[in-house]
């Protein structure tokens, strides 16, 4: 710590010359014995740093600033640690215009009392990046997770124990404007599943009509389980950028992409325990899509008294002839979108029954394996899916 003529860079507690009846008793604080930083909260950032007061009897006072450094005045308490039966904390008074206040502490007599000094710490902050590296058949990612932070809160941390909600704890010294990348979280062989997605609203329905040179591109994603199972599940995890990269079976990587992780396509700041996230890596051309619309016709139409038409239903038929050309099997999304008010009639995948789930009133979803191509022929393995609903129009 710097001494006063500098000001501290963080917490100080000093000697204030006031007249003798103003200061009962004054107390000289010592540094730092052990300090916390707690990463916990996104938003906030806790300092917890214990000291030891040589406390004379009867009324000491206690001065506390932090001129030139960025904490929340009302976030600051002082817990007594050791004989709390007999050391009181009476009140705590804050001079004006001064970034400082003074606690009134009585003790029964002379103790060496250690006490916890916690506050909130503005202008020191944290990113959460990711580093997984995928086994050369994509079923297995080393996953590193790491910290970055970033010191701007006007005070210098010789040694700290930082803490997040999860992963490990680590000792780390961090001065005013550093920046730090720790590696606080380390999974080896975490399960994934390669998925290709097909969202009938964004990707067109037949290749065939593509331009010239043009191709039908489907996302392709890594989708991570935050379960035990998925060896995560132990603590949601925070959101943060996410490179990826494949072993190539040369003792090398060769790198897919990154992206922050998804749930149902949107970004999410934190992954709760028990859920799917998806990294997406990049498009595809190894699976075709080509969806068509077979009928559209009106049913159980209703007329008014006058013979207009006010309500009608659809009967409506989509099939699609999935491909997929790969030497491998492959993970298929289907995302369809149907409007408004409808009923499945018919749903069938090779003339068997389809499962699918609602994602919300007008968005279900397929997941399809598709067996890989015909190693003799190399034709591509072909599944089919009917869908068949009935939708309610109102005229």
């Amino acid at each position: 710590m710097k001494e006063k003529a500098v000001v501290w860079m963080m917490l100080v507690m000093a000697v204030v010359a006031m007249p003798v009846q103003a200061r009962i008793k004054l107390v000289a604080i010592p540094e730092r014995a052990d300090t916390v930083i707690r990463l916990d909260n996104p938003q906030f950032t806790l300092v917890e740093e214990e000291r030891v007061l040589t406390l004379q009897k009867g009324l000491n006072q206690v001065d506390f600033s932090w001129k030139g450094v960025h904490i929340d005045a009302d976030s600051i308490r002082l817990t007594v640690l050791s004989h709390p039966d007999q050391i009181n904390l009476l009140n705590v008074s804050y001079p004006p215009n001064e970034a400082a206040l003074v606690w009134e502490i009585s003790a029964a007599q002379a103790y060496e009392a250690r006490v916890r000094i916690s506050y909130l710490l503005s202008n020191i902050d944290r990113l959460v990046t990711y580093k997984g590296v995928a086994d050369k058949e994509e079923t297995t990612v080393d996953l590193k997770s790491y910290v970055i932070l970033r010191n701007f809160s006007g005070e210098d941390f010789t040694k700290a124990k930082i803490l997040l909600d999860y992963g490990e704890a680590f000792e780390q010294g961090i001065s005013h404007e550093e920046t730090k990348q720790l590696l606080f979280l380390k999974k080896d062989a975490t399960p994934i599943t390669k998925v290709w997605t097909f969202d009938a609203a964004r990707i067109p329905w037949d290749p065939e009509k593509l331009g010239p040179g043009q191709n039908q591109e489907i996302p392709v994603t890594y989708r991570f389980t935050n379960t035990k199972e998925g060896k995560l599940g132990e603590h949601a995890l925070w959101g943060g950028k996410m490179r990826l990269f494949q072993e190539d079976g040369h003792g090398s990587t060769i790198f897919l992409g990154e992206d922050f992780p998804k749930i149902d396509g949107k970004t999410v700041p934190v992954v709760p325990v028990g859920e799917d996230m998806e990294v997406y890596i990049g498009n595809s051309r190894d699976i075709v899509v080509t969806q068509r619309k077979m009928h559209d016709k009106r049913i159980n139409i209703r007329r008014n008294n006058k013979g207009g038409i006010v309500l009608y239903d659809t009967d409506e038929l989509i099939t699609a002839k999935i491909e997929n050309f790969k030497d491998s099997p492959a993970v298929l999304t289907m995302l369809q979108h149907i409007p408004g008010q409808w009923d499945m009639a018919q749903c069938t995948l090779d003339e068997a029954e389809a499962t699918y789930t609602r994602k919300n009133a007008g968005t279900i979803a397929f997941e399809i394996t598709l067996p890989p191509r015909d190693p003799k022929t190399g034709k591509a393995s072909v599944r089919n899916l009917s869908m068949q609903y009935h939708r309610r129009n109102v005229r």
